[in-house]
């Protein structure tokens, strides 16, 4: 079946509990995730020499969608074990990870001991980071925030730790797979299993609170985030047609004042627990 589970959002800002956010829900599960697995593939990802998206690993040099990072100042959102800020410091980045899961921000922290690469992570809701507004020149979440956080919530913050003409990239589920999947973390059949407005909010059959939306409501939370919308890539597995669509947030030109505008693309899961 010729289905993409995956895309990449990219933005641009533009110049001049167990509640229903699933914080704790989620904090738990990646915490018995990390136990049994992270570690490990931590260690391989962190020693991988290629950036890549999602469970295809479509190369980064094939997307195109993060640019030059050398210099940058990048915040990872839902960075888990911190492989893929580890990627942009070895390319000249300045990270910093953010993650809700204290085990795995420990995993990073050994993984940085092991590596010697460096940088600050930092225990918090990608809704809620404590961090001051405009500190950064590139956010990033590949199936982190952008799957397990609120989009209301974790968008908007991006937004908010952006610089003007900051640019945003994220990688998520697509919605169409999700609709087509028995479970969550499950793969996809040829029928439609869920209407799409009952995958908003889907809780995993590991307790884990995921966030899916259509099309349309990206570029509605984006753009009243403040974001412009330049490309949306969707990713497909190797043996399938080679397409990859992005979706790019552009601002406008002579904006010199009023709230940031960035834009994105979708994505998805890396490694499910």
């Amino acid at each position: 079946m010729g289905m993409s589970p995956e895309c990449v959002v990219v933005m641009r800002m533009a110049e001049a509990g167990t509640g229903p956010d699933g914080v704790a829900a989620n904090r738990e599960l990646w915490t018995r995730a990390n136990s049994e697995y992270a570690d490990e593939h931590a260690y391989r990802a962190w020693a991988a020499g290629d950036i890549t998206w999602g469970i295809f690993n479509v190369p980064e040099q094939q997307l195109g969608v993060l640019g030059d990072v050398r210099g940058l100042d990048v915040v990872e959102l839902g960075c888990g074990t911190a492989y893929f800020s580890a990627w942009l410091a070895q390319r000249g980045a300045r990270p910093a990870g953010v993650d809700v899961t204290p085990a795995q921000l420990e995993s990073a922290r050994r993984c940085q001991d092991r590596s010697g690469i460096s940088f600050p992570l930092i225990e918090a809701d990608a809704g809620d980071v404590p961090l001051p507004s405009g500190s950064f020149d590139l956010a990033i979440s590949e199936c982190g925030a952008s799957l397990w956080c609120y989009p209301a919530r974790w968008v908007p913050e991006a937004a908010r730790l952006l610089r003007q003409g900051g640019k945003l990239v994220f990688h998520t589920t697509t919605i169409l797979v999700t609709v087509c999947s028995p479970e969550p973390d499950g793969p996809a059949r040829q029928e439609l299993l869920h209407p799409q407005r009952q995958a908003h909010r889907l809780a995993t059959a590991r307790g884990g609170i995921q966030f899916h939306r259509g099309h349309r409501e990206w570029i509605t939370i984006l753009r009243d985030s403040g974001f412009v919308i330049d490309a949306l890539h969707e990713l497909y597995a190797r043996q399938m047609l080679p397409i990859i669509p992005t979706t790019h947030w552009r601002a406008p030109n002579g904006r010199a004042s009023g709230r940031p505008r960035k834009y994105g693309l979708p994505t998805s899961p890396a490694d499910p627990p």
